[in-house]
């Protein structure tokens, strides 16, 4: 299929120095809506990360930036539906100056945000998180103060994401598969246990413990497998087969994901997914130096006909670009701060 060209990046957003201001076609929320929600029970730091909030287009998108802590074990009530999704991803360091991370989220189209965290004893972070999971399906839901507070929950969920390091995480469906269960180790979401890596990981060897010392909780959830990859050229695919977790790490200067289970394949297997051969073939004509412009091209010639969102994270840079509903015209550009 033929890509769309890029005409114009029409909206530039800076987080700068942690500081939570949007410019640009950014906007605040309603002041009445505001002020409801940051009345009653709320704490201070709950009205402050509410009151971050902007809107960034119609899909729609929106960003905030959460202050304070959280605990990643709080329940949710809603849980992930059992149905698989899609998602395509990669990483190519080839670039060791520049080392970028590609993804594609395939869901039906859903309110997003991207979030800003900066735990008190974690890294900072931005992940992606449809917001649908948490009871916030429509635009309307935005102004209420029910659908607001359910935001304070952000954090708990993220899709996919970078932290201050540039260990980058995210996630696709498969057809199966059958976590680990082990006596004495606590049990964690499996979109949840991304936000302990976020937290947690400054490396893919670290990001691979946090994963190896938890069970993954499989109720009310599709079958998932998960790609990270850090700003020092490391990735790997991790896996859960026969109730062991299975690591496959990177071996040259890219390596891609989509929904096929990676243990056990052979190459031929792999290529016959047109997703992952269009990946492969583009990466290693590359020799999987890309620049952001490239990997977000490569993300338009990836799409399906529901992905949600495309995100190009720069993994040394902290810049993270990103289109919602396919549409590649049209690319919004975030800032983490590195370190």
């Amino acid at each position: 299929m033929p890509e769309p060209s890029r005409v114009a990046v029409t909206v530039l957003l800076v987080l700068a120095a942690l500081t939570g201001c949007a410019t640009g076609a950014a906007r605040p929320p309603e002041e009445d809506a505001a002020k409801k929600s940051a009345g009653g029970s709320l704490s201070a730091d709950h009205a402050a990360s509410l009151a971050t909030l902007r809107k960034v287009d119609d899909h729609p998108l929106w960003t905030m930036r959460f202050t304070g802590g959280y605990d990643p074990f709080t329940p949710l009530d809603a849980p992930l539906p059992a149905t698989g999704v899609g998602c395509s991803l990669f990483s190519a360091h080839g670039d060791p100056a520049d080392p970028v991370f590609g993804r594609n989220f395939d869901y039906p189209r859903q309110p997003a945000l991207l979030l800003f965290t900066t735990p008190p004893s974690g890294h900072a972070s931005v992940s992606m998180v449809d917001v649908s999971y948490l009871g916030v399906s429509s635009e309307q839901d935005f102004a209420t103060d029910a659908g607001r507070r359910a935001l304070l929950k952000a954090p708990l969920l993220p899709f996919d994401g970078m932290n201050a390091k540039g260990l980058v995480v995210g996630m696709a469906t498969v057809p199966r598969w059958q976590p680990v269960h082990k006596p004495g180790r606590r049990t964690i979401g499996s979109v949840r246990v991304m936000r302990l890596v976020l937290d947690g990981a400054a490396t893919v060897d670290e990001a691979v413990e946090i994963f190896g010392r938890h069970n993954i909780d499989t109720a009310d959830t599709p079958p998932l497998h998960y790609m990270v990859a850090d700003a020092e050229g490391r990735s790997a695919i991790i896996e859960f087969v026969d109730g062991e977790m299975v690591v496959r790490h990177g071996e040259g200067a890219w390596q891609a994901m989509v929904n096929f289970i990676d243990a056990g394949s052979t190459e031929k297997g792999r290529q016959d997914d047109p997703r992952y051969h269009r990946a492969d073939r583009t990466l290693r004509a590359a020799g999987g130096r890309l620049t952001p412009e490239q990997a977000m091209d490569l993300l338009s010639g990836l799409q399906q006909h529901h992905t949600q969102w495309s995100i190009v994270y720069g993994k040394k840079s902290g810049e993270v670009r990103l289109a919602t509903g396919q549409k590649y015209h049209r690319v919004h550009r975030f800032h983490l701060p590195m370190g």
